[in-house]
């Protein structure tokens, strides 16, 4: 069978036109209220007709009771008049009916109606075609185009629905909400197959920063840098973020970023130097971002060594190593020959020299963390005609014990259940004299010694025991025990 419109051969079964898209009508459509017209009208004409008929009867045999001839001649002229009114009339209101009947079936409801009628029964070509008729009239409809993809998804042609929908996207005279509907079946359709790279492609050319962000999970956007790439006169910490959930990776020498690459997970401090940092995205769905590369020079100035006012050299009394503070830099120190670190005990103030030889080793560190040269110093204190310290200790305990602060030597005392002990620790210049700085401890009975805050002198030349205090001024005071 051939279509008479066009002429393309039709499929056995279908009565749409898959070519022009025209229905075959073997039986013509009617609807109700223009049949039921037709047939009123019909009926109409044989009811005059049967009327005329009588009229025209012979005079013989319409009976006794007949009227007069110019009278009947005179109806019969009045009957025919109002015959041809009734006809033209029904003529006319056939003609109105048939006008609407028309307009009706070219309406895109109506077109609606009919797709959706042939999909119910399964007939997804006839009701397809039907829709791109109706499209090619109405294609501001957007509904035409989203049955038309449903119907081909159901088919499992993915390919011709994204086609449908393709057109709501990039035909730009449709609302936001049918385009964001037609992204929505799109990333469905997309998601279904388990073509990620598709929904990415898709989001980063949609110019509508809404829609992105609605589906933002399944793109991804190359890695934000904190700090855009040039010279810096401080360490940067330089973080990495990304648009949505999934991991980065880079590199900062340089090379190519991979997945074996190093993982971003807290910022990285650049220091002193050049770095080619490169980066790449990969979200929860294995899609990649391009690769992101930035260039940063870090130029740090260091800080000058530390100023040790005392010089190093043999003393032969109690001395005060100072050091000259630098602004925005701490000072750190050791005293067992290691480096200094910011590991390392920070200088907080005059340190005692000690007995005697000891390396001094002074390094100044940055905000920055950049690190001075280190200043050595070696100091060597000698006490001639001295206590020992172990003498020294040992005076002290024995007067604590006379002044009964202790019960006995072993450092029992009545206001705690636990032990005092002695440890000498420095040398002290006190009021123009040398003594011995002697630090209080206190055990619990656990064997764990806690420092109170008790610091007691003793005499370098004569061993006499003193407790260390200050004055109003905040000098060193020694008060004899």
């Amino acid at each position: 069978m051939k279509c008479p419109h066009c002429g393309n051969e039709l499929k056995e079964g279908y009565l749409i036109c898959e070519k022009c898209g025209e229905e075959i009508r073997i039986v013509p459509d009617f609807e109700p209220e223009i049949e039921n017209s037709i047939t009123e009208t019909l009926s109409t004409l044989a009811s005059m007709q049967e009327g005329e008929d009588t009229e025209e009867m012979p005079e013989e045999d319409r009976g006794e009771d007949t009227l007069p001839k110019g009278t009947a001649e005179a109806g019969t002229g009045n009957k025919k008049i109002w015959v041809i009114l009734s006809l033209i009339l029904l003529f006319l209101v056939a003609l109105i009916s048939y006008g609407l009947y028309s307009y009706h079936v070219q309406t895109v409801e109506f077109q609606i109606e009919k797709a959706r009628s042939y999909a119910e029964r399964g007939a997804y070509g006839e009701a397809i075609a039907c829709l791109e008729t109706a499209y090619a009239q109405y294609p501001e409809v957007a509904e035409l185009l989203f049955l038309e993809a449903d119907y081909y998804y159901l088919q499992e042609d993915n390919e011709a629905a994204l086609s449908a929908l393709m057109r709501i996207i990039g035909e730009g005279s449709y609302t936001y909400e049918e385009v964001e509907e037609a992204y929505d079946k799109t990333v469905t359709i997309y998601a279904n197959m388990g073509a990620y790279d598709k929904i990415n492609e898709l989001l980063r050319s949609c110019p509508d920063e809404r829609i992105v962000t609605i589906f933002q999970g399944y793109l991804a956007m190359e890695p934000e840098f904190s700090y855009v790439e040039g010279s810096y006169a401080e360490v940067i910490p330089l973080k990495l973020s990304s648009n949505t959930s999934g991991t980065i990776y880079y590199t900062i020498d340089g090379s190519k970023p991979d997945k074996n690459s190093q993982i971003y997970t807290a910022p990285i401090f650049l220091e002193t130097g050049e770095y080619t940092v490169s980066a790449f995205f990969v979200n929860d769905y294995g899609i990649e971002s391009e690769v992101v590369t930035k260039n940063y020079t870090i130029n740090l100035a260091v800080p000058n060594a530390p100023e040790v006012e005392l010089y190093s050299g043999e003393y032969s009394h109690a001395m005060m190593i100072a050091v000259e503070e630098t602004e925005g830099c701490k000072i750190y120190y050791t005293t067992d020959e290691s480096e200094p670190t910011a590991d390392s005990v920070p200088y907080t103030g005059p340190i005692p020299m000690p007995l005697g030889t000891t390396l001094f080793k002074f390094v100044n560190i940055s905000e920055e963390g950049i690190s001075s040269d280190v200043t050595l110093r070696t100091y060597t204190l000698r006490l001639r005609g001295a206590v020992n310290t172990n003498q020294a200790v040992i005076n002290l305990v024995t007067r604590l014990v006379e002044t009964e602060y202790l019960e006995d030597v072993e450092g029992h005392n009545k206001r705690q259940t636990g032990t005092l002990s002695y440890q000498f620790s420095s040398v002290l210049l006190v009021g123009g004299e040398d003594y011995y700085t002697v630090y209080e401890y206190y055990d619990d009975g656990t064997g764990i010694l806690s420092r109170t805050d008790k610091v007691f002198l003793v005499q370098v030349y004569t061993g006499e025991a003193a407790q260390l205090s200050y004055d109003t001024k905040g000098n060193f005071v020694a008060n004899p025990i």
